[in-house]
């Protein structure tokens, strides 16, 4: 969903292959590389590319430190560091020049279906993050008279992230498009270089609203 694409493959006829995809497929890949090139000159004294990942991960362990305490924190950062970091580059994705108007490469989070994804997982790891830390507290919680309310509240949460994302993510692509339809040149670098902070917040705001979703359950 978000801006209609035709598929560019069709895998037995059922399974589509749309531009959102093949980014998606693209960072993944990246990311994979990078992660094998990193682990494989990790140094007692590292590099300037080991440098930069260590800053970049140990900012993150600081970041849901501060939203969900130091061992809580640690505890989930290998769903919620993974996180920020996907949505963040499947944001900045769409300010590659030519991505946004090309056939071929959307940003993945441009299009509902993706963001809907996304949250679904996020939704899942809530749920079992909950569980895991106790099924007792977790069934009490909802042992309530209003228990429709929260059944309903919970099940409104990964709509509103995907939605929020969706909405903020395909909007700003959309006016990058037409403004380079209209102003080829100057108008659409300067909204690209006010998407580099704009990205980088959409991609906070979904991760400490995950944090604090969970940790609502941790803290009872």
């Amino acid at each position: 969903m978000g801006e209609k694409t035709e598929p560019i493959v069709k895998i037995f006829g059922v399974l589509d292959i749309s531009p959102y995809v093949i980014t998606m497929w693209a960072i993944i890949a990246a990311v994979t590389v990078l992660s094998l090139i990193v682990r494989s000159r990790l140094r007692e004294r590292p590099g300037r590319l080991q440098n930069i990942i260590e800053a970049g991960v140990e900012y993150l362990d600081n970041f849901f430190s501060g939203l969900l305490g130091e061992k809580n924190g640690r505890k989930y950062l290998y769903y919620l560091g993974p996180l920020f970091t996907f949505i963040l580059l499947c944001n900045y994705s769409g300010l590659i020049p030519g991505v946004g108007i090309s056939p071929y490469f959307r940003a993945p989070t441009s299009s509902l279906s993706v963001t809907v994804g996304i949250s679904v997982c996020t939704f899942l790891f809530i749920q079992i993050s909950a569980i895991r830390a106790g099924a007792k507290h977790y069934l009490r919680h909802f042992l309530t008279p209003i228990v429709p309310l929260l059944l309903m509240d919970e099940l409104i949460k990964p709509a509103s992230l995907s939605l929020r994302l969706f909405g903020n993510i395909f909007g700003e692509e959309t006016v990058t498009e037409n403004l380079y339809s209209l102003l080829p040149v100057g108008a659409p670098v300067i909204m690209m270089a006010l998407s580099l902070l704009f990205c980088a917040i959409q991609a906070m705001v979904y991760s400490m609203l995950t944090s604090s979703y969970l940790n609502e359950f941790l803290e009872e």
